[in-house]
């Protein structure tokens, strides 16, 4: 049975709208305090609501699940998938793979936004010669396969697990400035191609450079040519006054607003297992009444409905030499990779989780993986980062050519004494620092040099006073976390190190061993191939059911409103 989205329970109510609206305003249940009055300092709160997935996706409900529980046995010998119970959270997930038609919207962005860059467009096209073979004629799919309408619902492959990360971070920033002029809080589309680029905004207003998600929320994104006319009233005492019709205090968009999307990223490997089975649609009362090998019921490829009986469920190469099946009666109806809506979605409504394209998801690769990991939301690859300051004073992030935040690896596992973080950024020790310096002032005491841009990187500056946990000093790389093989090794005793990544899936190419969820395979980050493509995840932020309608819960009280007397 499939699991019907429920639209009541994600829809997205007008989070725009104050509390003050309704006839009784919200009051602060700690303080007393009236919130979204002006006149009391400002206080605001935003009705809570539970978020609606970003455009593409659909809401995976989580829960616990066996993961490599699917695998009936380990053909390979790898040893790599040892059963292992564990929970994933709630997240949501792209319905199809991305299509050729997604990747070329990607690339004529990047054209239209850096003409003159021409590295950037040619890093970010896929490597079309995935598709030749010394002994097979496949160079019409060089050619045509990327860019012919024809195959333009095809999933796009010859892409690295590199290029996925640069599209989703592009397509999280693409979403956002939508969501933002559409509804008038940036300049509208029309009136910024009007003004011209950026909407005839210069440096002064920090928006020289495309929209940037990060940069927006931190405040470095206003002003002049980008504030839209419908922008969010501003009840703080301290803002000032706007212009025009703008007479009232406004400003941008913000985290607590619940305006904007979380990022898109790949899923984990955890994340993906668990869409693909979608034990979910055979679940009641928490009792799964059946397992699954594939993403289907069944222990079969075909179907057993009466007006599909005997179709190849999947796109995958049934034996040597038998990739589509008998001319005039082509069985799974595709040679190579089939368009991505084709077959019918798991009970989670996700397609082709089983065939046609392999899939990248997050996690670095090691055999030892499901030993090792966490049992809530199991992921290895973690790399802590954090955004450089280029003013710690003003706490403005760095931008690099492109108008996104520079990141540089983690310094500590813990919030730093604002007397360490202000050394940290201005590329000192904090040990040396016997005491916080004033705001805005370096931490040696030096007047503060307008303009200056610190050495945020801090190459030399340790923190070993600063991680009291073990003694060791803080490593933001958790890639190799556990693991007790000598890394030093890595590349020559063994294909695996920290830039081996895990795909899975199975292909138009693969046999239907490599269609359950659990079989596991790794490539190098920078590899591709013409068996390989990919689909973006998103973290669903609040409460996990999906589902609630229908299911009994306990009643949420209200709390009783404080009136001073």
């Amino acid at each position: 049975m499939k699991i019907l989205f429920t639209k009541t329970a994600l829809a997205l109510a007008a989070v725009c709208a104050l509390v003050s609206s309704c006839s009784k305003p919200s009051v602060s249940q700690k303080t007393g305090l009236v919130y979204n009055n002006k006149n009391n300092g400002g206080y605001e709160r935003y009705r809570q609501t539970h978020p609606a997935p970003g455009p593409g996706l659909v809401p995976i409900e989580g829960g616990t699940f066996v993961m490599g529980g699917s695998a009936d046995q380990d053909v390979t010998y790898d040893y790599n998938n040892v059963r292992r119970r564990v929970t994933v959270p709630s997240f949501y997930m792209d319905e199809t793979e991305v299509a050729n038609q997604d990747w070329l919207d990607y690339l004529h962005w990047l054209s239209i936004t850096f003409p003159q860059d021409r590295e950037l467009y040619y890093n970010a096209l896929p490597d079309t010669l995935v598709w030749r073979k010394p002994l097979s004629y496949n160079d019409p799919y060089v050619d045509n396969y990327l860019r012919h309408p024809a195959f333009q619902d095809y999933p796009v492959v010859g892409v690295s697990w590199d290029q996925a990360q640069d599209y989703c971070a592009w397509r999280t920033d693409r979403t956002n400035e939508n969501i933002l002029r559409e509804t008038g809080r940036m300049v509208a589309w029309k009136d910024q191609n009007a003004k011209g680029k950026n909407g005839g905004a210069t440096a002064a207003t920090g928006a020289s450079q495309p929209f940037n998600t990060d940069i927006y929320l931190n405040g470095q994104m206003k002003g002049a040519g980008i504030d839209g006319k419908k922008m969010m009233p501003n009840l703080s005492p301290n803002a000032a006054a706007g212009t025009g019709k703008n007479a009232k205090p406004v400003r941008p968009v913000r985290m607590e607003d619940g305006i904007l999307k979380q990022a898109y990223r790949l899923p984990s490997e955890a994340e993906w297992e668990y869409a693909a089975l979608a034990l979910a649609g055979n679940t009641q009362f928490e009792n799964i009444d059946d397992g699954k090998m594939y993403s289907w019921n069944g222990m079969g490829v075909r179907s057993a409905k009466s007006k599909t009986r005997g179709l190849i469920l999947a796109n995958f190469k049934r034996g040597a030499g038998d990739n589509m099946g008998v001319g005039g009666y082509l069985n799974d109806k595709a040679d190579i990779t089939a368009p991505v809506r084709t077959y019918p979605p798991n009970d989670f409504g996700l397609y082709q989780m089983s065939g046609n394209v392999n899939e990248w998801v997050q996690d670095t690769y090691r055999q030892t993986s499901f030993e090792e990991f966490e049992d809530f939301n199991p992921f290895r690859g973690n790399q802590y980062t954090n955004k450089r300051l280029v003013d710690p004073s003003k706490g403005l992030y760095a931008k690099d050519k492109y108008g996104k935040p520079i990141k540089d690896p983690a310094k500590s596992n813990k919030k730093m004494k604002y007397a360490d973080y202000l050394a940290l950024q201005q590329g000192q020790d904090p040990n040396t620092v016997n005491s916080a310096p004033a705001q805005g002032t370096p931490a040696n005491g030096a007047p503060a040099t307008p303009g200056a841009q610190p050495n945020a990187a801090a190459p030399n500056a340790t923190v070993s006073s600063l991680v009291k946990d073990s003694g060791k000093k803080y490593n933001p790389d958790f890639r190799g976390e556990k693991d007790t093989v000598n890394t030093a090794l890595y590349g020559n005793t063994t294909l695996v190190n920290d830039h081996s990544k895990v795909y899975k899936g199975g292909s138009w190419n693969d046999l239907a061993y490599w269609m359950n969820p659990a079989t596991r395979r790794f490539m190098d980050e920078e590899e591709s191939s013409a068996e390989v493509g990919f689909r973006c995840a998103m973290t669903l932020v609040g409460a996990p059911e999906v589902y609630p309608n229908g299911k009994p819960h306990y009643p949420v009280k209200k709390a009783k409103p404080f009136k001073a007397k």
